[in-house]
């Protein structure tokens, strides 16, 4: 089983343009692959495929690599079953997931990334890699037939994980609340991914890289936080 994957919080930070501050990562990551095939379903802002491809050529093309959208292809399984490289972009994960299990790509997706086909997602495309869906950010826009995900990972993400303001004025649930709701009824561990930080999955070790620490939740336990070079295990 050597999965190989980068799971990011996001893919674009503050004061940055899209994917600049992980390409130096993806640069290594891809470095033998020449195409990548993008999975644009998620479709941030309900911009159309082929706008969302667009911009994924753009931020691919700064490390020579070419982007093809999944969409393109007449025969999408068939396209995913050949794939050097995936990479799955951001936006609403009912979305993405309600797609995925209407084309029947989310077993062929996970049977690829087991069998060692790198994949790169970011905020939804992260979303998918866990055990399920049920600790995405997004609102329910369409209805998916299941809340199963890939479980690349033994554990769920949040992506866009965001820390209590001091002083601020918002009376609404805080992401810690939202998580701990969640462990009230499922067991998945969550871990929340601040935006710039990413996990790097090699085989069976689970690595966080990028800025900052990531916040790591478990049923009936206190959250506790690590570090940029731990060694994830849940």
């Amino acid at each position: 089983m050597m999965r190989k994957l980068i799971i990011a919080s996001t893919s674009t930070v503050y004061g940055s343009g899209y994917l600049e501050y992980i390409l130096p990562e993806l640069e290594n990551f891809f470095q033998e692959v020449e195409e990548v095939v993008f999975i644009p379903y998620a479709r941030p802002g309900g911009i159309s495929h082929d706008e969302y491809t667009a911009i994924a050529q753009k931020g691919f093309a700064r490390i020579n690599k070419k982007i093809v959208g999944l969409h393109t292809f007449k025969d999408p399984e068939k396209a995913l079953k050949k794939a050097e490289a995936v990479f799955t972009g951001g936006g609403n994960t009912f979305l993405l997931v309600t797609q995925l299990y209407k084309l029947k790509l989310m077993p062929v997706l996970r049977e690829r990334i087991y069998e060692g086909m790198r994949y790169f997602g970011t905020s939804a495309g992260a979303n998918i890699t866990g055990l399920t869906m049920q600790t995405t950010n997004d609102m329910p826009i369409v209805y998916p037939p299941s809340f199963k995900t890939l479980g690349a990972v033994p554990f769920n993400i949040n992506p866009h994980y965001i820390d209590p303001v001091e002083g601020a004025k918002h009376m609404g649930e805080t992401r810690e609340t939202r998580i701990k709701e969640f462990h009230k009824i499922n067991t998945e561990p969550v871990i929340g991914l601040r935006e710039g930080s990413w996990l790097e999955v090699t085989g069976d070790r689970i690595v966080l890289k990028g800025t900052y620490k990531a916040r790591v939740f478990e049923q009936n336990k206190v959250p506790y936080e690590i570090v940029r070079g731990s060694v994830v295990e849940l």
